[in-house]
């Protein structure tokens, strides 16, 4: 049985293929259980669960919700959660994933300002109300820096991602809609969903790495301060390492936690139902 839990579309999110085509692959892929959880919004799950009827695959609706998580008195930190299993018509949920969306563009444009503190300082041109439009116009889904750093490309300001991110985006970053993990929970809950820990030790994402990346004080974290508002945690990433599936799936168990697993696949490369996920991951959703 193939699964995956944590795919990215174009259509809603920061993913390259359009819904239609994410399924499309998935069905070419021969993955039997799938979810698409896009960034902080629900707007393709009515879609979704048409397109996975049409094309023989169980589905489990999906969501990723970015999380603003206080450690310590430390500065806040962010990570990601995925609910899943929820109702899709709650009027509540749509209306807080409206408030997030709409706080993004916000966010969009100040870090647009901030941007162009930057370019006045190396003598490039400022970016306009055009500018903004233009990369309004680009987004299929969710607004988010990743689309910033594609007009950065297309501009030749920088060349990559990477640089994007490295040069300007960081640096000129705003933060994102606080919502708490108490928030996320009960939101996610409150429409018959269950709250799933992200990747907790992904090297390059939102995660627990960005406190410590032993895996140990990770998990003595989750213990002291999420255990009672998740449901799970994901224990198959793509960028996991065998250590790291293992010690997340014996801290599952020993908690008694939902264990998920997913290929984070946004297309680039294409990852869809690359990893070796138990069926037993599929049985949890069953019960």
């Amino acid at each position: 049985m193939k699964i995956d839990l944590h795919i990215h579309t174009k259509t809603c999110s920061d993913g390259s293929l359009s819904i239609e085509e994410v399924f499309q692959e998935a069905k070419n892929r021969n993955i039997d259980l799938m979810s698409t959880t896009d960034h902080d919004s629900i707007d393709c799950q009515e879609r979704a669960i048409a397109l996975a009827r049409e094309l023989g695959i169980s589905y489990i609706t999906g969501v990723e919700l970015n999380v603003t998580f206080q450690y310590r008195g430390s500065n806040p930190v962010s990570l990601d959660f995925l609910g899943y299993q929820y109702d899709i018509r709650n009027q509540e949920l749509k209306s807080k994933l409206q408030l997030i969306k709409e706080h993004r563009e916000t966010r969009a444009r100040q870090i647009l300002e901030k941007l162009n503190v930057e370019f006045a300082k190396e003598g490039i041109e400022r970016f306009t109300e055009k500018d903004l439009k233009n990369i309004q116009d680009s987004v299929d889904g969710v607004f988010g820096r990743p689309h910033i750093a594609n007009y950065l490309i297309e501009k030749g300001i920088v060349k990559d991602k990477q640089e994007a991110f490295d040069k300007y985006l960081v640096k000129c970053d705003v933060p994102k809609y606080p919502l708490s993990l108490a928030e996320a929970s009960k939101l996610i809950r409150n429409v018959g969903g269950i709250l799933v820990h992200a990747h907790p030790n992904d090297p390059q994402g939102t995660s627990l790495v960005s406190i410590t990346p032993d895996l140990d004080e990770q998990t003595k974290i989750i213990e002291k301060y999420m255990l009672e508002y998740i449901d799970g945690v994901e224990c198959w990433h793509s960028r996991n390492d065998a250590n790291t599936t293992m010690h997340y799936i014996e801290f599952a168990r020993k908690h008694s936690l939902l264990m998920t697993g997913g290929s984070d696949c946004h297309q680039k490369p294409i990852l869809m139902g690359t990893l070796d996920i138990p069926d037993y991951v599929a049985e949890q959703f069953r019960r």
